[in-house]
């Protein structure tokens, strides 16, 4: 990551005020960058795109699967009993991470789950900050409606933990409020000697029964 230049972004701040983007409208966006001050460092030094100047010729070619392994439909249906456990990652963000941490307190006081600590930056698959719990199928049929009514706004990911963890992540789930990205394409089944699924060890002393 390239350190935080604040010249630079002062740059940008002014190229979209709304005196900027009247020149945007006027003479449009190589006007824009030229009135910036930053117009060297978004072109070239010879005025010629680094990509080249046939990019428009490229074909469209078929990108690799997601999948791998998995070229054609499936035969048969997945059995359920797949399932292990689940994973439940609440998402937050400067503006809203006090619900976060109410949620957090909710969760540690009437749930028993391994609740994870908090990620302030984006991990593993996970774009923005998050917390996480886990949790077994037997609490599926409460945690997942008591989630939906005590969200508070927030955006929750709910997956299986499968020997999957690729499709798990991004073709098994359940979405509270609404979806965002996932960046789970990279991630492979568990190495040889790996536990073939993902365990989940009860970290919590709950001391509330969950609202019914």
């Amino acid at each position: 990551m390239s350190e935080l230049n604040p010249h630079e972004d002062q740059h940008w701040a002014e190229l979209l005020s709304p005196r900027r983007r009247s020149v945007l409208r006027g003479g449009g966006l190589a006007a824009a960058f030229a009135a910036s001050g930053i117009a060297g460092k978004a072109l070239a030094a010879d005025g010629k795109s680094p990509w080249g100047e046939d990019t428009w010729k490229e074909a469209t070619t078929r990108p690799a699967s997601v999948r791998p392994g998995e070229q054609v439909l499936p035969t048969r249906p997945r059995a359920y009993s797949d399932i292990k456990s689940y994973h439940a990652h609440i998402y937050f963000d400067e503006d809203n991470f006090h619900k976060a941490a109410l949620l957090h307190k909710w969760v540690a006081e009437r749930f028993v789950v391994e609740l994870g600590n908090w990620n302030l930056a984006p991990r593993g698959p996970h774009v923005t900050p998050s917390f996480y719990f886990g949790f077994n199928n037997e609490q599926l049929q409460v945690v997942v409606p008591w989630l939906q009514l005590n969200s508070l706004g927030l955006t929750i990911l709910i997956h299986p933990n499968t020997d999957d963890p690729r499709a798990d992540h991004l073709y098994y789930t359940l979405w509270v409020n609404r979806s965002q990205p996932v960046n789970a394409y990279a991630m492979q089944k568990p190495a040889p000697g790996e536990p073939a699924v993902e365990q989940i060890f009860p970290n919590t002393k709950p001391t509330l029964r969950p609202e019914t």
